[in-house]
């Protein structure tokens, strides 16, 4: 899981805070535990520096890579990112976006996302469910969203921020 704004732990560094479910479900000499939580900083883009940085001297996207690196820790089949570039400028949340594809890619993961970033949905997404009014109100492929006439998501993927960024594509 990346919780919205990383949950690391203040006191541990990067290192440490990735070897936290390691240290919790896996019984390995911690020799080998650094070795495999610097392959999950690495993996995620930070330089290996930051290993031994605290969150306090981490910047908000370096924030969000080593909490991606904790969630990594156990290869996960599935990850849950809640809001993942929140709070990012618009360059680190299109570099985590293609991190994310990436990783998603490469390691075969299911990820499952909350946000409500209109550019993460259509770089990142392959299927979306849209919550709204306690229920789903439309799932299905971003082409789908676009097509819906359900008025909440036909305002949202096809509103005036909507027309606004894809204007900005364009340009």
């Amino acid at each position: 899981v990346l919780f919205q704004h990383g949950a690391l732990f203040s006191a541990l560094t990067v290192l440490e805070n990735v070897q936290v479910p390691m240290r919790e479900y896996l019984d390995l000499p911690k020799a080998l535990m650094d070795e495999l939580a610097m392959l999950k900083i690495e993996l995620v883009g930070l330089p290996t520096d930051a290993a031994q940085k605290f969150p306090s001297e981490l910047s908000g996207g370096m924030i969000k890579r080593a909490a991606l690196a904790r969630a990594l820790a156990l290869d996960p089949d599935i990850v849950f990112l809640d809001e993942p570039t929140s709070g990012l400028d618009p360059i680190s949340a299109a570099e985590f976006d293609e991190l994310v594809v990436k990783l998603r890619d490469t390691m075969d993961l299911t990820v499952y996302m909350v946000t409500h970033d209109l550019d993460t949905l259509f770089t990142a997404c392959d299927h979306v469910a849209v919550l709204g009014k306690k229920r789903v109100l439309v799932e299905g492929t971003i082409d789908d969203m676009l097509k819906s006439d359900e008025p909440w998501v036909k305002s949202y993927f096809r509103g005036k921020r909507a027309r606004q960024l894809d204007l900005a594509a364009r340009a």
